[in-house]
C-alpha cells in the first residue's frame, strides 16, 4: 500500500503540476497579446518604435501583471486537474483501491506549497526587475513625447524645500525606484514663495546633492521659454529617501523588502505598504494551498453525476469572494487600520479553512 500511494501520489502531482502550468502557460499568452496590442496602439504615432522593441516591453511588463493571478491559476489548473480525472474515473480507482480524498489531494497541496515557495523567492525578484526594465524601454519609447507613454497612475510628486526656495516635481515615470525621472514638470518659488518659473525636462537623475535634468524647455512671467541642453538643481533628499517616495512595494522584490522596511522607518515614512507586500510574499505558498483545498473541495465529485457547470461557478466564486476579502484587507491594512500580519493571513487562513471544512463534511461528515 505505501507503495501504490507513492507511486499515485507522484502521478497525481504530476497531473496537477503541468494542469497549473497549462494554466499559467495560457493566461500568460493572453496578457502578452492584450498588452502588445495597446502598445502598438500607443506607439502608432512613433516613428522610432520598432514592432520588437515594443513587443519586448509588453513581454517584460506581464509577468508582474500575472504574478497577482497566480493564486487563480492555482485554482483553476487544480480544478481542471481533479475534473479531468473524474471524467477518466481514476477517482474512482483511486477509491476502491482505499485512497482517501485526503491522500490523493495531499500530493497537490505539497506541489502547491513548492510552487509558492519558488514564486516567492525567484519569480517575484524576477518579474521586479523586468518592471524596471521595461520601464527604462518605456521611457526610450516615449521620452521624445511630451505626456505620452503608460504612466504611472497620475504621475509622481516630490517637494522639496532647499536655501533657494522650494521646488515642485511631477514625473510622468519613474525607473530605478525614482533614481531617474522621465516626463517632467517643476514649479520653482523663491524664499518668499513667490513664482519663480516652470521647467519642463524629457530626463532627470538624483545624483549626490543634485538633481541633473536634460532636454530642458524654461518658462518664466518675464521672457520667452528658453531651451537647454540641461542644468541642475540642489537637493537634500538621498537615494534611500527618493526609493522611498516613489517605489511602490509591488516594485520591489522579496529579498530588498526588510532593507527597505527599516530605512523607511529610520526616515520617518509610512511603511504599512512595504510590510503588507512582505507578509504577503511569505504567506503566498499557504495561500496557493489554500486555493488547492478550495478547488478539491468542489471538484472531488463523480463527473457522471452531474453538476459539472455547478461546481465550477462554485470554485470560481469562492476564489472571487476570497480575491475580494484580500482586497478589502488590503485597503485596511495601507490605511492602517488592519495590522499587515492580520491583513496578508486572513485570506489564507479564511479560504483554506473553507476547503478543509468543505472536504470534512464531504469525505467525514
Amino acid at each position: 500500500m505505501s507503495m501504490l500511494t507513492n507511486t499515485l501520489g507522484r502521478y497525481f502531482a504530476g497531473r496537477f503540476v503541468v494542469a497549473a502550468l497549462g494554466v499559467f502557460a495560457s493566461i500568460f499568452l493572453l496578457l502578452v497579446l492584450v498588452d502588445y496590442i495597446e502598445m502598438v496602439r500607443k506607439t502608432s504615432g512613433l516613428a522610432s518604435a520598432s514592432a520588437i522593441m515594443v513587443a519586448e516591453t509588453s513581454l517584460f511588463r506581464v509577468p508582474q501583471l500575472l504574478e497577482k493571478l497566480t493564486p487563480f491559476c492555482m485554482l483553476i489548473g487544480a480544478m481542471t486537474c481533479y475534473l479531468a480525472l473524474s471524467r477518466r474515473l481514476e477517482l474512482v480507482v483511486a477509491r476502491a483501491a482505499g485512497i482517501s480524498a485526503w491522500q490523493f489531494i495531499s500530493p497537490a497541496l505539497g506541489s502547491a506549497l513548492l510552487i509558492g515557495v519558488i514564486a516567492t523567492v525567484a519569480y517575484n525578484p524576477m518579474s521586479a526587475n523586468l518592471r524596471e526594465l521595461s520601464k527604462r524601454m518605456e521611457a526610450e519609447l516615449f521620452g521624445s513625447a511630451p505626456g505620452g507613454g503608460i504612466q504611472d497612475a497620475s504621475g509622481f510628486w516630490l517637494n522639496q524645500v532647499t536655501s533657494d526656495g522650494q521646488t515642485i516635481i511631477n514625473a510622468a515615470r519613474s525607473e530605478q525606484q525614482g533614481i531617474r525621472l522621465t516626463g517632467l514638470t517643476l514649479f520653482r518659488f523663491d524664499t518668499e514663495q513667490h513664482f519663480v518659473e516652470r521647467v519642463e525636462a524629457r530626463e532627470a537623475e538624483l545624483e549626490p546633492g543634485q538633481w541633473i535634468f536634460r532636454g530642458v524647455r524654461r518658462y518664466t512671467l518675464n521672457g520667452p521659454p528658453v531651451e537647454q541642453a540641461g542644468f541642475s538643481i540642489p537637493t537634500t533628499l538621498t537615494e534611500a529617501q527618493v526609493r522611498n517616495s516613489f517605489s511602490t512595494p509591488e516594485t520591489v522584490s522579496f529579498w530588498q523588502l526588510p532593507s527597505y522596511i527599516r530605512s523607511s522607518e529610520s526616515s520617518g515614512f509610512a511603511t504599512a505598504g512595504y510590510r503588507l507586500q512582505y507578509h504577503k510574499l511569505l504567506a503566498q505558498p499557504f495561500l496557493l494551498a489554500a486555493m488547492v483545498m478550495l478547488a478539491a473541495s468542489v471538484s472531488l465529485r463523480f463527473f457522471r453525476m452531474g453538476g459539472v457547470q455547478k461546481m465550477v461557478l462554485s470554485g470560481v466564486g469562492a476564489g472571487f469572494l476570497l480575491y475580494v476579502l484580500s482586497k478589502v484587507t488590503e485597503d485596511l491594512s495601507k490605511a492602517e487600520l488592519m495590522h499587515p500580519i492580520a491583513a496578508a493571513w486572513l485570506p489564507v487562513v479564511v479560504g483554506g479553512l473553507t476547503g478543509f471544512l468543505a472536504l470534512l463534511y464531504q469525505e467525514d461528515g
